[in-house]
């Protein structure tokens, strides 16, 4: 269980859902621990991400996100890939 004001703060950084390219807001999502609480993760604001129903569950299947230092995240695949969005294609070009 999150505490309201950990929710909150969850929230307030992330915005939306962390998953690559989701961006669902906040009201669809749950909180995460980074660290499953069942191995020792604490329930805190380093060990939580924000996702969406869809994103939380495939992360409990394999998926894997990931937040650097500078305070972005990233997602990766069951296969160790990488989930990355590519800037959209210029059709004038």
């Amino acid at each position: 269980m999150v505490p309201p004001h950990l929710r909150r703060a969850v929230e307030h950084r992330d915005r939306s859902c962390v998953f690559t390219g989701c961006g669902a807001p906040t009201h669809w999502c749950d909180v995460h621990h980074l660290l499953e609480w069942i191995n020792g993760g604490p329930t805190s604001l380093d060990n939580s991400a924000l996702l969406c129903e869809r994103h939380h569950t495939q992360v409990h299947h394999g998926f894997r996100i990931e937040r650097q230092p500078d305070g972005r995240w990233r997602t990766w695949r069951p296969d160790g890939t990488e989930i990355l969005l590519h800037p959209p294609i210029d059709a004038a070009a």
